[in-house]
């Protein structure tokens, strides 16, 4: 089986980056950085914007530079990248298996309806 070129992982700054550009699609370092300030106010302008530069260079955005402010967005699907490190976790840290891994999530801690979602999933995927 030929190996997939290995995709860039993000680091936990990035991966917060990116939990705020999902939604937009695409969008200026200013428009993410208004975003980001809701929840995270201590974060500055030229962070956010060198971060997103760093994130570029990396591969995880793309860049439209046709405008004059340069329109950022996610190079992955957010599904796809969390597929990925969700793989990636299993095989680093669970041995490749995906009930050890399912069974630490479990007793992490789940709410009674997150574990409500969880059991009507199972029932749906009986049937």
């Amino acid at each position: 089986m030929p190996s997939q070129p290995e995709l860039p992982k993000p680091t936990a700054a990035e991966l917060d980056l990116l939990q705020t550009l999902w939604p937009l699609g695409s969008a200026t370092a200013r428009q993410v950085h208004e975003a980001m300030q809701k929840t995270r106010p201590d974060v500055t302008y030229a962070t956010v914007l060198r971060l997103m530069q760093i994130m570029h260079t990396k591969g995880l955005l793309t860049r439209d530079e046709s405008e004059r402010s340069h329109v950022y967005a996610p190079a992955q699907a957010q599904d796809s990248l969390q597929t990925n490190l969700l793989k990636d976790l299993m095989q680093k840290a669970f041995a490749g298996s995906a009930k050890a891994l399912v069974l630490a999530a479990l007793r992490s801690g789940i709410s009674k309806k997150e574990r409500d979602e969880i059991e009507k999933l199972l029932k749906e995927d009986e049937q």
